[in-house]
């Protein structure tokens, strides 16, 4: 039964931050913070997330190949590569470095 509750809880969790959303002024959401936060807070996210999924392994920080991966994408990136090849190197990178038993 713990589960509902904690289904429950994250129902009522979303619905309240939606319509918090909704009651927000618009002239508030004109600012030009508000703007700036607004444009770099997913990109701040998406970077935690992915150092996150990159760099830990429960409550342990680790290096392995996953962090060689993390680079052959910034390379890719760096040199303006399109999106599919990023992320094709990264898979390459990963894969060639787990085979060779390095990670």
């Amino acid at each position: 039964m713990n589960v509902w509750i904690a289904i429950g809880v994250t129902v009522l969790g979303c619905y309240a931050v939606k319509l918090a959303g909704l009651l927000v002024p618009a002239g508030a959401l004109e600012r030009p913070v508000v703007k700036r936060l607004a444009a770099l807070l997913p990109v701040a996210l998406l970077a935690a997330l992915t150092a996150q999924q990159t760099f830990a392994d429960g409550q342990t920080l680790v290096l392995d190949a996953r962090a060689a991966g993390l680079g052959a994408a910034a390379v890719a990136l760096v040199l303006r590569a399109p999106f599919l090849l990023v992320v094709a190197a990264a898979v390459v990178v990963t894969a060639g470095v787990r085979a060779i038993g390095a990670g």
